[in-house]
């Protein structure tokens, strides 16, 4: 993926010559650290909410933890860059949990360099292991550059299936942070785990009882793992992680044909979309009928939506409600 490499390259370079700014201030400050965390919260940094709201459920009543959701401005993660105090306050906190994939393969770089002995990480992606798949082109979707190999799909927070798992690994960290309370974080984790459970088998139920089995969307399709958990099938635009932003006449026309076909009459784009891709492909459509739908991929959370108390479980909620109208 020709576009997208010369973006991470850009990145590395301006994270190295920010990290040569700031690491003697890494070096100044690791034995004063050690003495200060002995009697203060502990601080837990993550880059996305999805995870950021599954420590919050996994850490309940508990004060002992700071918990932080590094990108908060309704920055999609994909063009996310850190800036210098990010990257101290990943430098410095007690437990760092992110995503793993090449969007956020700056974070290496910050923790090699970081000189904090103490800081725990968790890279989701590696805990997830096994189970992560690559992304696909599917019929109709607008391709990037040949030859190049596909990644492995980052957006692995959106199956329920995956998040208790990696819930399980962050509940294991809390507990070797903070010993004292590892019962706590334990029927926590079973209590929260029981919810996720529950959402899963909402899913299940939903699209095993719709007329279709089929989405459309006219974006970016970061739903792999939900879909191949429930086996539903889907034609897209672009992939999840692609940097093309304008779709051919042949993928237009594609999905457009598919909606005829399918008597499909939502299209589904994701938050923060211009309707512009899913009006053409409706307007290129026999019917043109169809409406749009929005559901969330939960990448550009903000502070104002966090101040709003909205949850993980929340969003998938509404991101089924959106899926069974599109399959009914």
């Amino acid at each position: 993926m020709i576009i997208k490499s010369k973006k991470y390259i850009f990145k590395s370079i301006l994270l190295i010559m920010i990290l040569c700014l700031i690491c003697p201030v890494f070096a100044g400050c690791s034995s004063s650290r050690e003495k200060i965390r002995e009697n203060s919260k502990l601080k837990i940094v993550t880059t996305l909410f999805p995870e950021y709201d599954w420590v919050r459920n996994i850490v309940g009543n508990s004060n002992r933890f700071d918990i932080q959701l590094l990108v908060d401005s309704g920055v999609d993660m994909h063009s996310y860059q850190p800036t210098a105090d990010d990257i101290i306050t990943i430098s410095t906190c007690d437990l760092f949990i992110y995503n793993g994939g090449e969007s956020d393969s700056w974070v290496k770089d910050i923790i090699s360099s970081a000189g904090n002995k103490n800081l725990v990480v968790i890279d989701l992606m590696s805990t997830l292991g096994g189970k992560l798949k690559k992304e696909e082109d599917v019929e109709g979707m607008q391709t990037e550059e040949d030859g190049d190999e596909k990644e492995y799909d980052e957006h692995i927070w959106l199956s329920a299936k995956n998040a208790k798992l990696l819930c399980s690994s962050i509940k294991d960290a809390l507990s070797m942070l903070d010993k004292k309370n590892e019962a706590a974080y334990a029927a926590n984790l079973e209590a929260y785990s029981k919810k996720l459970d529950e959402l899963d088998n909402d899913y299940a139920k939903a699209i095993k009882e719709s007329k279709h089995d089929t989405l459309i969307f006219a974006d970016r399709f970061p739903f792999r793992y939900l879909t191949d958990d429930y086996g539903l099938k889907y034609f897209a635009a672009f992939s999840g992680c692609s940097a093309e932003c304008e779709a051919s006449f042949e993928t237009v026309s594609f999905l457009a044909q598919k909606l005829d076909e399918l008597g499909i009459s939502k299209l589904l784009v994701l938050e923060n979309a211009s309707p512009s891709l899913a009006d053409t492909i409706i307007s290129s459509s026999s019917s043109k009928n169809a409406t749009v739908l929005t559901i969330n991929s939960m990448q550009s959370v903000t502070k104002e939506d966090i101040a709003k108390n909205i949850s993980y479980i929340e969003l998938m909620k509404a991101n089924l409600e959106n899926i069974k109208q599109a399959l009914n």
